[in-house]
């Protein structure tokens, strides 16, 4: 019996050993902070106005805050003047946000959850659990708007275009503030049930970091004084945050209960039964459900839903595949991304062993499947970090027009548990998850994994996971056919030296059913080299950083060669906020089936291949009134030549308005073969704001792939958090009736809903 050794898995068996002989010799604090800082209770009345002029803010010690850039260490521009403390009920934040010149204090939009950097803000970032990986975010501008945010894995980013954070989190919190001819002033009340923490002997230790950011002068100010190692998510890592002590504060069990209503009308037009036209059905719709927030213990909260819809949530952006890799569509439904973190299990890139779009939307279409109900459960017990969570779905059926009444997809029941636990110091961690999918017709698919993150020293990491599934149907022979195993050691730092290198193998028959690969079935070595300088104080350069990237991958069932990249790059920024991304790649790539490109105009044949390209991306400073992001890849592609370019302008052109959207084109060549592909995607949004309570919304896509126009109007009025309503508006429509016969409908649905949800916090 002949055992063939990976070079890439040996490398890390060496690696894991070194790493061993480091961790049980690790002190583990890798904060820049020192003792923790106790907090006084509130001994007194607060009028709750946003501006903190009762005499008792002055007998709090107010927090100092530092310049994090442009230049990280100078003293501030402007005065800040931050307070924080507590009573039985609330959290308290106040601040005198002072301005030597008013008039240059901006405040670009009411919208909820505003992520543009043209408003003047202030906020904070606090790790309840004081676990250095999670944190909430509460930021706020001069018009009182409220953005709060989940700070995910010690906000490091592992894919580009990913955010470390979950904006769509919403929680129940208020905020007031005033301005001046001295600047502005804020208050800030979170309820105690709104943030989960752990009460040991009497204190309750938290992290806490504080921001405010002045567009005018693109100046980020910080406490505490957190440098500017970690590039632009630095001051959003729980693990740099101060930590603080609370005594006499016990967590609240919360019970929300949140009705909903749906009323609405749908058309839809469907093929008949003889294939010569398509028939119009309509009918109307009307649906009520519910969800429940109940705090189980001080520290476990439980979520049921009943009926679960997502009709208010925003369409999906159109994406054309140019790769062999699967498309990747973030989630966006409330219900999933409420501590999502907790569920998160990493595969490497955007690869996850728990992917919640797998959960009420069809595999191929992300056509809706009705979720009867379910639960979750998340929070700690003891040292442990738990995850639960159970939901059924209905069967979706085919044309209910045309006998008989197919199901295409049967009632299917969902589940996943995942537990995690800090070991060895505060920023590692080891833990496991399993997940489930069992259809009523008896198809089933299940899987384990094991994972641990452990900071071996200073800022290098070891990240380990193993991962296997079993499924009806499918017989593996081998112990490896059915696991995936992804080990990766890293220098976690956009400063000096950085550095990555890493090995996966994905087994033929790995497959979870609550997933997402990228692809399937390979062996990969993959590395990164880099290193970043923080520019001085006079230059007009703010940072810089040359980098070094590869992947090499085989296919795992012959070992043979499947595709070699390569990016060299290097990454600018000014201290005025514009950011230059410059990569040159090289590929060589080993087809083995054709790739479809477009469906009867182009494919590319099975083959060899060796090419080159040009990434290039250019970011605008954001905290102007208008930005953009613009890319291009440009080169050769395969045996012909690509030319993608994707713009996403935005602008805010007041407080009430912002319009946005975003263009795609791309034009794939071959001429050896004499055939290429042009296809444009272009999509609007345009938001209006009465006030931070009432909005539309309209997001329309064009697709030429497709030849489709995609719209997407929602009206809100949010008088108080979980007190919403909801009038949508959906249409799906052919640009060109002719292409098939028989002719095409005008649309092919459109639905008009309304919906009311009210939380009753009891």
């Amino acid at each position: 019996m002949s055992v063939k050794i990976y070079p890439g898995f040996f490398l890390f068996l060496i690696l894991a050993f070194t790493a061993t002989s480091y961790l049980f010799s690790q002190s583990g604090n890798s904060k820049v902070t020192g003792q923790p800082v106790l907090i006084s209770k509130l001994n007194g009345q607060i009028h709750f106005d946003g501006k903190p002029d009762e005499e008792i803010w002055n007998t709090i010690e107010p927090s100092r805050m530092i310049m994090h850039s442009p230049v990280f260490g100078k003293e501030t521009s402007e005065e800040t003047d931050v307070r924080i403390t507590y009573d039985d009920s609330y959290f308290y934040a106040a601040a005198w946000l002072y301005c030597s010149d008013p008039g240059i204090i901006r405040s670009a939009s009411y919208k909820r959850d505003f992520m543009g950097a043209g408003s003047d803000m202030f906020g904070l970032y606090i790790d309840t659990y004081n676990d250095n990986e999670n944190s909430m975010a509460f930021f706020t501008t001069p018009d009182a708007l409220r953005y709060d945010a989940i700070i995910q894995k010690d906000a490091v980013i592992s894919f580009p275009d990913q955010l470390p954070m979950n904006i769509s989190w919403n929680t129940f919190w208020d905020v007031k503030t005033q301005s001046g001819p001295q600047g502005w002033s804020v208050e800030m009340r979170i309820p105690l049930s709104s943030l989960r923490f752990v009460e040991i002997n009497g204190e309750v230790q938290m992290g806490l970091t504080i921001q405010r950011w002045i567009p005018a002068k693109n100046e980020t100010d910080v406490f505490p004084a957190i440098p500017p190692d970690w590039g632009s998510t630095s001051i959003m890592k729980p693990s740099q945050a101060q930590d603080i002590i609370f005594r006499g504060i016990k967590p609240d069990k919360p019970l929300y209960i949140a009705p909903y209503v749906l009323a609405g009308f749908e058309n839809t037009y469907n093929l008949n039964g003889e294939n010569t036209s398509y028939d119009r059905s309509g009918k109307p719709d009307f649906e009520a459900g519910l969800d429940l927030k109940y705090g189980i213990t001080k520290s476990l909260i439980m979520d049921v839903t009943v009926n679960t819809d997502f009709a208010q949530v925003e369409a999906d952006d159109q994406q054309i595949n140019l790769t062999r890799y699967s498309l990747y569509f973030p989630e966006k439904r409330m219900f999933f991304l409420e501590q999502s973190s907790i569920f998160d299990f990493s595969l490497g890139g955007r690869s996850n062993l728990f992917y919640s779009r797998r959960i009420g939307l069809s595999d191929n279409t992300w056509e809706p499947v009705r979720i009867y109900g379910g639960a979750r459960l998340t929070g700690r017990i003891k040292k442990w970090e738990v995850g639960f969570l159970e939901l059924q779905t209905a069967p979706l059926k085919g044309n209910a027009d045309e006998p008989p009444d197919e199901v295409m997809i049967p009632s299917e029941n969902f589940g996943a548990l995942r537990f995690r636990k800090q070991v060895f110091n505060e920023n590692s961690y080891i833990g496991t998850i399993a997940t489930s999918r069992v259809g009523a017709d008896g198809t089933y698919n299940f899987a384990y994994g094991l994972d641990g993150v452990f900071r071996v020293f200073g800022n290098d990491y070891l990240d380990i996971r193993w991962s296997q599934t079993f499924e009806n149907d499918v017989k593996n022979k081998a112990f490896k056919e059915p696991t995936l195993i992804n080990a990766r050691w890293e220098r976690r730092t956009e400063t000096g030296l950085g550095y990555h290198i890493g090995y996966t193998q994905s087994g033929i028959h790995f497959n979870p059913g609550i997933g997402f690969e990228m692809m399937q079935d390979y062996s990969s070595i993959g590395g990164s080299l880099r290193y970043g300088w923080i520019s001085p104080e006079k230059s007009k350069l703010y940072s810089h950083s040359p980098e070094i990237r590869f992947m090499y991958r085989r296919f795992i069932n012959d070992g043979t060669f499947m595709n070699f990249t390569n990016f060299t790059g290097w990454r600018f920024q000014t201290k005025n906020q514009w950011i230059f991304d410059l990569n040159v790649v090289f590929n060589i790539d080993n087809l083995r089936d054709s790739l479809t490109i477009s469906e009867d105009e182009l494919y590319i044949l099975p083959g060899k291949y060796t090419y080159s390209n040009l990434e290039a991306t250019v970011t605008t400073p954001q905290s102007r009134p208008f930005y953009a992001i613009l890319m291009t890849e440009t080169g050769q592609y395969y045996d012909g030549e690509r030319i993608s370019f994707r713009m996403q302008p935005v602008w805010n052109i007041s407080k009430h308005f912002e319009i946005g959207g975003t263009y795609n084109l791309d034009y794939v060549s071959v001429r050896s073969r004499n055939v290429s592909m042009i296809n444009h995607i272009a999509g609007i949004k345009a938001l209006y704001m009465l006030n931070t309570k009432l909005s539309v919304n309209a997001f329309i896509q064009y697709n030429t792939a497709v030849n489709g126009i995609i719209t997407n109007i929602r009206f809100r009025y949010n008088p108080k958090e979980g007190n919403d309503l909801y009038i949508v508006f959906n249409e799906d429509r052919n640009s060109d009736l002719d292409r098939e016969l028989p002719e095409l409908p005008v649309y092919n649905s459109r639905a008009i809903m309304l919906k009311y949800t009210y939380t009753f916090n009891l």
